[in-house]
């Protein structure tokens, strides 16, 4: 047992772990964080959120530039892809991120635990590494061990030919033929992303839209906007099967209700139908901590299981697997820990898909509205008739609030449209702050600026837009 006594021990150090151990250090509690990977940052600025979005900035710009450039009266040469620099690119961002985490846990002093962490019981965690194991014990703990890829039985994900979001941000050629299975956020991203570097891309989805927990006429619109990009998209269709002996993916489609099969062939195939909670190896049932029918941990009001001093955050407990709402659990069971307040409110969690153009949302959609009883007003605002907008040639999509028909506070959010995921911040914030659309409607807005859309769609709700 090694003599190292701290306040706090955190398992797993992406967003919500990092966030969590640097708070609580913050706070004045003496911190470690255990991580079993070579970097800090987790799957999130290692190979998931922080490499997709240089992959989708450096991929814009080259599409930009091949096909659009022209348009704004700027004449351009011969444009070539080069994928190597492209991917050089990407790990750049990727090491400053990572290093940019370890810097902040020496500028806070939290001790980094290199290796496996298992919960041996409340109080005690061992760590796994190439040393050899030690253990240290802690006054709590908190799990933040986040997610991994959902595997789909009969497609066996070897990284080469069938790959994860892991290996589709390192292909080191461009497939001639792409294939996604699955239509949510990862799908999107990284299929735009290759279909932009000149892959032909299709979409398989088993549910009858993309982007399924998005507000249903965002899906749909957002669907056209792809398929305008070259994405096909066969949806209501499952995978059965996959054969990957040949030099390519051969895979065996069937209708979500039953059917003819049929066969798709592709160069690459990306298998993205979500993630799962990273709870095995954890030592978490041999300690007593419940897990609910998804294996995911559960918790109380306060993060905390059923076991006193083991807490939960993250994409390994219910709610949306994004990286800040995690970060948000960190900070606040942080603050619990140190006799703070801490608290999350889930009803102002926005989410975004970093396509071109992007869609983000925060609060309720439509479909949540009517299955709750809701009754409620709709505001919205086309970016066509925004005169930013039309300036840079972007002017696909639109601004869609929702409020409470009674008090008029607005109750969700959605855009579809350029730098969108910038613009949910005023919305979340206006959530958080109990906003009603007029509150927005008579907040002045800069001109000539997208968020005008925002504005126009808040004097929508009350039958009042001044430009359309």
């Amino acid at each position: 047992m090694s003599d190292t006594q701290y306040d706090l021990v955190v398992i797993g150090a992406g967003p919500g772990g990092y966030v969590c151990a640097i708070r609580a250090a913050q706070l004045g509690l003496r911190t470690a964080c255990v991580e079993m990977r070579g970097t800090l940052g987790g799957t999130c600025l290692n190979v998931g959120c922080i490499p997709s979005k240089a992959l989708l900035t450096a991929s814009e710009k080259y599409e930009e530039a091949k096909h659009h450039l022209g348009a704004f009266g700027v004449k351009v040469g011969s444009v070539e892809l080069d994928l190597p620099g492209l991917m050089a690119h990407k790990d750049g961002v990727v090491k400053s991120n990572t290093q940019g985490i370890e810097f902040l846990f020496k500028k806070n002093k939290v001790a980094w635990l290199r290796g496996r962490g298992v919960v041996k019981a409340p109080g005690v965690v061992s760590v796994e590494g190439e040393g050899g194991t030690s253990e240290v014990t802690t006054k709590a703990i908190v799990i933040a061990t986040g997610s991994d890829v959902m595997p789909l039985p009969g497609v066996a994900i070897d990284e080469t030919k069938i790959v994860s979001s892991t290996g589709a941000i390192a292909l080191e050629s461009v497939p001639r033929r792409f294939a996604v299975i699955g239509g949510g956020y990862i799908g999107l991203e990284m299929g735009s992303v290759w279909a932009r570097l000149g892959a032909q891309v299709t979409v398989v989805e088993f549910l009858d839209r993309v982007l399924p927990g998005m507000d249903g006429e965002v899906s749909k619109h957002m669907q056209r906007v792809m398929a305008k990009q070259g994405l096909t998209f066969k949806l209501s269709t499952k995978v059965v099967g996959a054969d990957a002996s040949g030099e390519g993916v051969r895979l065996t489609l069937e209708p979500a209700a039953g059917g003819a099969q049929e066969t798709l062939e592709a160069d690459v195939v990306l298998v993205a139908i979500g993630r799962r909670p990273y709870t095995e190896g954890l030592g978490l049932e041999a300690a007593g901590v419940v897990l609910d029918e998804r294996r995911r941990v559960k918790i109380d009001a306060h993060f905390q299981t059923n076991v006193p001093g083991i807490y939960a955050i993250g994409d390994v407990v219910a709610g949306p697997m994004l990286a800040h709402k995690a970060e948000e659990e960190g900070v606040a069971v942080a603050e619990i820990l140190a006799g703070q307040a801490g608290h999350v409110n889930y009803d102002a969690i926005p989410g975004v898909v970093y396509t071109w153009p992007e869609v983000a949302q925060v609060g309720k959609t439509e479909e949540q509205l009517k299955a709750e009883g809701i009754a409620y007003k709709v505001g919205k605002f086309p970016f066509s008739a925004n005169g930013r907008a039309r300036a840079m040639n972007s002017t696909e999509g639109f601004v869609k609030i929702l409020a409470d028909k009674t008090t008029d506070r607005v109750l969700g959010v959605h855009i579809l449209g350029p730098d969108a995921g910038n613009m949910i911040a005023e919305l979340s914030l206006a959530m958080e702050f109990g906003a009603s659309a007029e509150d927005i409607a008579r907040t002045s807005h800069a001109h000539p600026t997208l968020t005008e859309a925002i504005k126009e769609a808040a004097l929508a709700v009350d039958g009042r837009p001044i430009h359309i």
